[in-house]
């Protein structure tokens, strides 16, 4: 609240709205209240092109959303085509979509490095590296180039989104959209509203997540949110017991899917998460919540100082082939 200039009495606006005397209004300033008509989307945006950018312009873009997806170069912008091309393909192959699905999906996607190509586009998805200085450049960026009453979003899955927010001229605007990865499988997203978060950009993430085919879970701007503040002791504490030598990573493994009836067990899903994301999210939880158990173990910042950080790198905590 600080950060979005909620001070109180002497700004007007705190946990409760003043007026000029500086009598309440009444009224929690945060951002939820009866669901409002959506803002018409009709073309989406995508900014990043790695894995979760690229899930995320393959869902949109199959959908039926005229997709723009804008990359730091125009090599990158063409990896992600091919790599969205890719992951349609085998949808394809294993009978799970309609081969005219894919050609009609490639049609409505387009590629490039310039940001003004965002400027049609009804909702903005950020999907950069998971630092806090590089999203404010975006959404200042953002803020330039898009046009009044677009919404943006970013996908961070442990940052505050304030911090994006108060980059632009429209905090009302900006909003939490959490992908899960794989983007075009898992259909959850937590949408996260600030302090400042309009009631219209927040029916417009619920109406564009449930277009996605997604179900969307209201959260407020904290660490983690929900699903990452829940999740990241438990796999830190996987790590943790395989450092300290209780068990090898495989029984661990084993245990949690076979026992506990989990889809892979915690240290194959740190691998899938990628160990350098893990790891820069076990640091955001420690350091908003100071809690002592929150420290990433020890031997997940060794793996990542080693280079080892998952199967995007064919080893983390299991090896994988590539």
């Amino acid at each position: 609240m600080v950060t979005a200039g909620l001070v109180g009495v002497k700004a007007g606006r705190g946990f409760y709205e003043y007026e000029a005397g500086g009598a309440a209004r009444g009224g929690e300033a945060d951002g939820l209240g009866e669901p409002v008509p959506a803002r018409a989307v009709r073309r989406i945006g995508v900014v990043g092109s790695g894995t979760m950018a690229v899930g995320i312009a393959e869902v949109c873009a199959r959908s039926g959303y005229p997709t723009v997806l804008v990359a730091r170069s125009e090599l990158r912008a063409k990896e992600a085509t091919a790599a969205v091309e890719r992951s349609l393909e085998r949808g394809v192959r294993r009978g799970k979509l309609a081969p005219g699905l894919l050609t009609e999906s490639m049609d409505r996607l387009t590629a490039g490095r310039e940001l003004r190509a965002l400027g049609t586009c009804d909702l903005v998805v950020e999907a950069v590296a998971e630092d806090i200085d590089v999203k404010r450049a975006v959404f200042a960026d953002l803020d330039r180039v898009c046009a009044p009453g677009a919404v943006l979003a970013t996908s961070t899955s442990s940052l505050p989104v304030i911090e994006c927010a108060m980059a632009t001229r429209r905090p009302e605007d900006v909003i939490g959209m959490h992908f899960f990865n794989p983007a075009p499988v898992m259909r959850l997203v937590e949408v996260v509203h600030t302090v400042l978060t309009s009631k219209e950009a927040l029916g417009t993430a619920h109406a564009v997540a449930a277009a996605l085919g997604k179900r969307a879970v209201d959260c407020p701007d904290r660490a983690g949110f929900i699903v990452n503040a829940l999740l990241f002791p438990y796999l830190n504490s996987a790590v943790a017991m395989v450092q300290e030598g209780w068990a090898t990573a495989e029984h661990i493994d084993t245990v949690m899917a076979a026992g506990q009836g989990y889809p892979m067990g915690p240290l194959r899903l740190l691998d899938v998460i990628g160990l350098d994301v893990s790891l820069a999210i076990q640091r955001t939880l420690h350091g908003t919540f100071r809690d002592p158990a929150l420290a990433p173990a020890r031997h997940l910042e060794r793996l990542v100082e080693a280079g080892h950080l998952g199967r995007k790198g064919g080893r983390g905590l299991h090896l994988h082939e590539r």
